[in-house]
């Protein structure tokens, strides 16, 4: 623990004005962002009497060795950056809602050729139209299957939707009427597109106008004699009346508002939150977080909607009314924040009375039972991870708590194809987005043990070369933004391009600082790798142990015998589950790269063909048994191909020469 006086600066070098200051780690981290209207007041609370702090931001305190601070010209704009440092760095000790579940949506991809409409959790992405969140699952799906009725757009992935139009027949979806079959020319691109628009135009609440065509419709049928359409508009539109009718009014219907409400206890908060659009409940979501210091309400409620509105990549989704229990400390500039987010006025207030006032009461008592259930379901979890990384620590005569492992696996097939992985654990849960994939190349390829160690080479390369950098942190001095360190892996598990390039992001720089342990799979020949790596860089106080697949047991650098754990131990099961992730996160990879040599393979050594018309061709056939029965006239149609270079590949596949899969 640190001693927050060695680095506390000196009151007449804080300055007054309004800005936002950051406490580092003696690694460099930013563990804690904040703003103040008075610099110098906010700072000096924090080092005055650091035994009457709030245990956890007294326990910040103590982490931190250095404070450094920007000066702005506004609260407006120190609003402004603090949500930009908070969402690039995420402080361990700020406040950080997380979902307490996936929501799924309903989504039609319109920046597709083709639109589909389909069910989608994660991330948002640009070009795709979102109505929701919906809650639960089942209800959205149903919904789905009663609007493809009556809107039968394409439903299906991109695979069954090109194996489609190879074939030349539609999926089950078209047989029964629910798709209008774009893939086998059933109905234009233009018409296709513009009855997905009449589905969003449905889902965004313009039913009625739909409704009247379908009425007008029947009418028509039953006077003409046509009582089997007519018996089909009628059934149509009865499915979209119970779409409709799915969500009570339960405000006029010029309503648009999200309306929150926060429950909390000592140690942890839930959030709820309404969206209400054309006066109808379309969606809830709910948020649950640690509170990590003495935070106040309208302090988590700012907090709240700098991540909820601040991450929207669609802002014009940020509704016209907000509703929240208690206004944030400085509403005004929030208000503008929000407004200009919008590109048009928002109003952020408290309900006081009527149907608002009770509907908040409504999404209060979801908060306040969301609280209840998250405590319940947690507890159990928490009360066993906690044993487990106790009973780890302990076995291993550690000093420091295990606050972060990371584990590494290497898989090949026989030396070809090697890779590694890395998969991290903090608290005790993984963390998937620290994830890295290793491509292992060269003289390292040549067994596991020098993989072993190549990989953890690359991995701890960048942390010394960032300690060179920064140096030793002197007391009160303040470390260097440590912005120009590069990723550590060859790549992140969320930005894999397939071929082992490194993925520069913004957030690849907090992978220089170490773990609390280091794990390998394997026994004394992988650890003495590692450990070899390590010291090799000069990194001695790192803790590596390894866990053998045969006997379940323990083994660490320089030590004859093994440690074994207990059959029942919670911190043996935690490395087992930790060395399986490993294993499987490196063998997707290794698969996945097999899988892309194998492919190309089959057309190496055609004259003329480079990767991108490679990757045409397969895409165009979708696999090389397809190719392989094609004509040369066919394989011309492929964009890039001319006469010369289609015979080329269809002798180079019927004269045996060929090594690729039968079928991809």
């Amino acid at each position: 623990m640190t001693d927050p006086s060695s680095y506390r600066p000196k009151t007449g070098e804080i300055p007054t004005q309004p800005g936002v200051y950051r406490f580092r780690d003696p690694d460099g981290r930013v563990i804690y962002v904040g703003k103040a209207k008075s610099l110098r007041s906010r700072l000096t609370s924090y080092f005055a009497d650091p035994s009457r702090l709030h245990p956890k931001t007294r326990t910040m305190v103590h982490t931190a060795a250095a404070v450094e601070w920007t000066v702005v010209g506004s609260e407006l704009e120190a609003l402004q950056l603090e949500y930009t440092w908070i969402k690039e760095y995420a402080p361990r000790f700020n406040i950080m809602y997380r979902d307490d579940k996936s929501y799924p949506y309903l989504a039609v991809t319109m920046n597709e050729t083709y639109p589909r409409v389909m069910v989608m959790r994660g991330d948002k992405r640009k070009g795709v139209k979102y109505f929701g969140p919906f809650h639960p699952a089942k209800a959205i799906r149903e919904t789905v299957d009663l609007m493809l009725r009556v809107f039968p757009v394409r439903s299906c992935s991109s695979g069954v939707f090109r194996r489609a139009e190879l074939s030349g027949r539609p999926c089950l979806m078209g047989y029964i009427d629910k798709c209008a079959a774009p893939c086998v020319g059933r109905i234009s691109e233009v018409d296709h597109r513009a009855l997905a628009q009449d589905f969003c135009d449905f889902m965004a609440g313009d039913a009625q106008k739909h409704i009247r065509r379908l009425e007008q419709e029947m009418s028509d049928a039953v006077a003409d004699l046509r009582y089997e359409d007519a018996a089909r508009r009628r059934d149509d539109i009865a499915a979209l009346r119970r779409v409709f009718e799915r969500n009570a009014v339960v405000l006029p219907d010029s309503t648009e508002a999200d309306i929150f409400a926060l429950s909390e206890d000592e140690l942890e908060a839930a959030v709820q939150v309404f969206h209400v659009r054309e006066g109808r409940i379309r969606g809830q979501r709910g948020w649950v977080m640690e509170k990590v210091s003495d935070a106040s309400g309208p302090q988590m409620i700012e907090a709240l909607l700098e991540q909820v509105y601040g991450a929207l990549e669609d802002t014009s989704r940020i509704p016209r009314e907000i509703l929240v229990p208690q206004l944030p400390e400085n509403a005004d500039q929030v208000q503008t924040w929000l407004s200009g987010l919008r590109g048009a006025a928002v109003s952020l207030r408290v309900p006081q009375r009527g149907d608002k006032r009770a509907l908040m009461g409504t999404v209060q008592e979801n908060a306040d039972l969301a609280l209840r259930l998250h405590k319940t379901r947690r507890s159990g979890d928490l009360t066993a991870r906690s044993a487990a990384l106790q009973e780890l620590q302990e076995a291993l005569e550690l000093p420091e708590p295990l606050l972060r492992i990371e584990c590494y696996d290497i898989s090949h097939v026989s030396g070809t194809n090697v890779v590694g992985s890395m998969v991290v654990v903090e608290d005790g849960l993984p963390k998937k987005q620290d994830y890295r994939k290793f491509t292992v190349t060269g003289d390292a390829a040549q067994d596991d043990t020098a993989a072993m160690r190549d990989v953890l080479t690359r991995r701890f390369r960048h942390y010394v070369e960032d300690l060179a950098q920064r140096g030793p942190l002197a007391s009160g001095q303040i470390p260097e933004d440590p912005d120009d360190v590069a990723p550590v892996g060859e790549q992140s598990a969320s930005e894999s391009d397939g071929e082992g390039h490194a993925a520069r992001a913004p957030s690849s720089r907090r992978f220089a600082y170490p773990p609390s342990l280091v794990v390998v799979d394997g026994g004394p020949p992988q650890v003495a790798s590692a450990a070899r790596a390590l010291a090799d860089l000069g990194i001695t106080d790192l803790p590596v142990v390894g866990l053998a697949k045969r006997l379940e047991e323990l083994w660490l650098p320089g030590e004859q015998f093994p440690l074994v754990l207990p059959r029942s131990s919670q911190g043996l099961y935690l490395l087992q589950r930790l060395r399986d992730e490993s294993h499987r996160f490196a063998i997707s990879f290794h698969r996945q790269r097999r899988s892309t040599s194998m492919t190309a393979s089959a057309l190496d050594g055609v004259t003329g063909l480079g990767p991108a018309r490679r990757a045409a061709v397969l895409k165009h056939f979708g696999s090389v048994k397809r190719l392989r029965g094609a004509t040369v006239e066919e394989i011309q149609q492929v964009p890039g191909v001319g006469p010369a270079l289609a015979e080329s590949i269809h002798r180079h596949l019927t004269s045996g020469s060929s090594g690729g899969p039968e079928d991809r």
